[in-house]
């Protein structure tokens, strides 16, 4: 919100200079982002009064101008379209100095002498405009400086609002912020109803009365648009940010500066039948006041005549039926539009427009009429016309409902931190606008006004008075209370130690986006459709992943293509499951591994890492967890057919472990072998919980066992079946041999056993062993199939 420093000291004129003001609005919540003089430095520009004109001797875009100061009439040469006798401008007379410290001399421009120079409002720093000269008004004293006369000696701020203070979007709220903190009267213009001249009244049907609760509509005729905006108004205007187009397009922009509220005018003529407020249809074109044409979507609401739409509501007026010159009749417009349902609209269609951005937060819905009846009256001060009456159509249950809260005296000095006497409580609500309708036992019921729609709670009304008071005055305190441990289970370990322990093993923690290229997606997780995002950062960020192995696997590839022959990768983080209309996120643990299985040294050598590398290490994991997982030979469209296994814990699936499938590797151009794992986190951080126990003191008895089985049989289901008939006293089984050849038979494999036991008080005795040892044999042959090898 930009503003003119002397603008607002026309509504309230506190005693502060213009730092004083702006950190002051600042410390009240309104953050002052910057300020600028409101014209370039200048010096000895007076007003200035062509006298004649005459075209130069020797240049046919030259003119020969005399001009008087009031003191003495003096040749000019000037290139400017539009000088001509009696045009009031601004006058840079011998020794004044332009911004940019540019110093007028005497001088002869194609042999003529040229004593000054008339300036157009870029060579005064005042716009960009530099299509001819500044014309001043008629009126405009010859001879008065131009600061003076312009009253240049004020400052642009611009406050950087927060989206819930509309309220503060105009002059009058930003006066009354001003007027509260300095206890000040404010006076705005007194705004009266205009006595209508005719009978004639716009035809205004409301169709949806949700989004567009409150309508009004007003015929003025016979206005003449020729007539340019007041000096007054235009300099207003663009302190505010904003230029000068016609008097029609400045009075509402004017109002909607000076009191918050968007207005629209359209070309009478150009309306067919009457206003129509309703949503669009499907199809619908708009052709849009900066010659934009739009496709409209079915749920814009917008405002049309009974043969096409002319404008979307609070946002940009159609093209058709904006006004001109040519423009005799006007239909004024004043609404109230539902910030819910114009949310989102103008960022929709590309646009961004000061109506919009006040819409969106929020108008006061009472403000309408008055800012019709103020339009109108500037209206006719500058190109007369003849007003008619004012339609309104309001469907007050779809108006916001007032509002009352009550403030508790105890709950103000709790937060705030200190007791403020009521006098002074009840005097900050009630220069704020805020009207106290009843006081209650230990405080206040407040009703809150229909221009400060961010205030709903109680904690909104202590905020208020907060900021009023002065957050500089609050005392310092600090917080105190008392939190209790959260209860931590034993048994579930952090995902912290879990980071720590991949740390440990080499790996580095990785953080990739959650969302991804779809096609990387569609590779490593085929089976499964990501959720598409509806405004995307770039096409190949564009689906919530649903493994996080897509970006690990793009971080490889970004590694390997900067020469880093070794990786080694986890990350923890959430993969998006659509499940009908639900999203499950699920925490995972995924990790990728390329390149050697250690950093190549003299020691080391270049062995790659190989699954069983990366098995070992997830078998170390689950042992710091506490928990037993099954890896079983599986299938996985992105992993390596023979180099695949499920993990399996009590039954349940949780998570994979494989080589890379080659054709995947190829299509994402990486190197080398690619070992991926990934695990639900939630399926295997409980675990059990550590218990003490003596170490024997007797001696480990150690049995070997080689048995012929089955290739297609695992080791986990012979290590499943010897500890389930071993007995509670074995401690340890490895497998230290494995062999397959001829000699074994197709489809066979010799596997070779160790079994370890120990009793915690007393010595194994031979027979015990015995026994033990020729159940696990008897078991391996009834269940898995196998015989003993001789």
């Amino acid at each position: 919100m930009k503003f003119s420093e002397q603008w607002l000291r026309e509504w309230v004129n506190p005693a502060n200079d213009t730092q004083a003001l702006m950190d002051q609005i600042t410390m009240a919540g309104l953050e002052v982002d910057g300020f600028e003089p409101v014209a370039g430095k200048f010096s000895g520009i007076v007003v200035g009064e062509v006298v004649s004109v005459s075209p130069h001797p020797d240049a046919d875009k030259l003119r020969v101008c005399q001009v008087t100061d009031g003191a003495q009439t003096v040749q000019v040469v000037c290139g400017a379209p539009n000088v001509r006798d009696g045009l009031k401008v601004p006058f840079a007379v011998v020794g004044a100095v332009l911004p940019g410290d540019f110093k007028i001399k005497k001088a002869k421009l194609r042999g003529q002498p040229s004593e000054g120079m008339l300036c157009s409002e870029s060579e005064l720093g005042l716009s960009d405009s530099h299509d001819g000269l500044m014309e001043l008004p008629d009126n405009a004293p010859v001879g008065q400086e131009l600061s003076e006369f312009l009253k240049l000696n004020d400052v642009t701020i611009d406050v950087d609002l927060t989206p819930n203070r509309s309220d503060c979007l105009s002059i009058k709220g930003i006066a009354r912020e001003v007027g509260v903190l300095n206890s000040l009267v404010v006076e705005g213009p007194e705004i009266l109803p205009v006595e209508a001249m005719h009978s004639e009244v716009p035809a205004i049907t409301v169709k949806d009365p949700e989004g567009c609760p409150r309508y009004l509509g007003r015929i003025l005729r016979n206005v003449d648009l020729s007539i340019e905006s007041p000096l007054w108004m235009q300099e207003k205007l663009r302190r505010s940010g904003i230029r000068s187009i016609d008097a029609a397009v400045d009075v509402t922009n004017y109002v909607m500066l000076e009191l918050g509220q968007p207005l629209h005018a359209f070309d009478r003529e150009e309306i067919e039948g009457g206003i129509v407020v309703r949503r669009a249809t499907q199809g619908e074109k708009l052709v849009l006041l900066d010659g934009q044409e739009v496709e409209l979507t079915p749920d814009t609401l917008v405002i049309a005549d009974h043969a096409k739409p002319i404008a979307i509501a609070g946002v940009m007026g159609g093209e058709h039926s904006g006004v001109s010159e040519r423009t005799r009749d006007l239909i004024l417009e004043a609404a109230y539009f539902d910030p819910i349902t114009l949310a989102g609209k103008a960022r929709h269609y590309g646009l961004h427009t000061d109506a919009s951005h006040r819409f969106e937060r929020g108008v006061d819905y009472e403000l309408a009429r008055d800012a019709m009846e103020r339009a109108t009256a500037l209206l006719m001060s500058i190109v007369g016309g003849e007003p008619g009456d004012i339609v309104e159509v309001v469907s007050k249950q779809d108006l916001p409902e007032d509002r009352t809260v009550d403030l508790r005296e105890t709950r103000v000095a709790d937060v705030l931190g200190l007791e403020i006497d009521r006098t002074t409580v009840e005097e900050i609500l009630t220069r704020l606008g805020l009207h106290i309708d009843k006081l209650l036992k230990d405080g206040w019921r407040v009703h809150v006004p229909s221009f400060r729609p961010d205030i709903s709670i109680e904690e909104d009304l202590i905020e208020e008075i907060g900021r009023i008071y002065g957050y500089n005055n609050l005392p310092v305190t600090e917080p105190t209370g008392s939190l209790g441990l959260r209860p931590q289970e034993e048994a579930v370990r952090p995902v912290s130690a879990i980071q720590n322990y991949f740390v440990a093993c080499g790996y580095q923690e990785a953080i990739t986006y959650s969302f991804v290229d779809p096609k990387v997606q569609g590779l490593v997780d085929p089976e499964r459709e990501g959720i598409a995002l509806a405004n995307p950062i770039s096409s190949d960020l564009s689906v919530m992943r649903t493994s996080l192995w897509s970006g690990l696997l793009k971080t490889v590839a970004y590694n390997q293509n900067r020469q880093q022959p070794r990786i080694r990768l986890f990350e923890t983080g959430l993969r998006f499951i659509k499940d009908g209309d639900h999203i499950d996120q699920q925490p995972m643990l995924s990790g990728v591994v390329a390149g050697g299985q250690l950093p190549e040294n003299w020691a080391n050598g270049r062995r790659s890492a190989d699954f069983f590398d990366v098995k070992g290490e997830l078998e170390g994991l689950f042992q710091l967890l506490g928990i037993e997982v099954q890896f079983l030979a599986s299938q996985h469209p992105a992993l390596h057919p023979g180099q695949t296994a499920e993990l399996i814990r009590d039954g349940e699936h949780v998570g994979w472990l494989g080589t890379l499938h080659p054709q995947v590797q190829k299509k994402l151009e990486l190197n080398g072998t690619i070992l991926m794992f990934e695990l639900f986190l939630n399926s295997i951080v409980s675990g059990y919980v550590p218990n003490f126990k003596d170490i024997s003191k007797f001696p480990e008895v150690r049995r070997d066992l080689a048995i012929i089985i089955g290739s297609d049989v695992g080791f986990a289901d012979v290590e499943r079946v010897a500890k389930k008939h071993a007995g509670e006293h074995l401690t340890a089984l490895r497998a230290f041999d494995v062999y397959q050849g001829e000699s074994l038979g197709e489809g066979n494999r010799s596997l070779a056993l160790s079994l370890f036991w120990q009793h915690p008080e007393r010595t194994l005795n031979e027979e015990e062993v015995h026994s033990l040892f020729n159940g696990v044999i008897d078991a391996l042959r009834e269940e898995l199939g196998a015989t003993l090898r001789s």
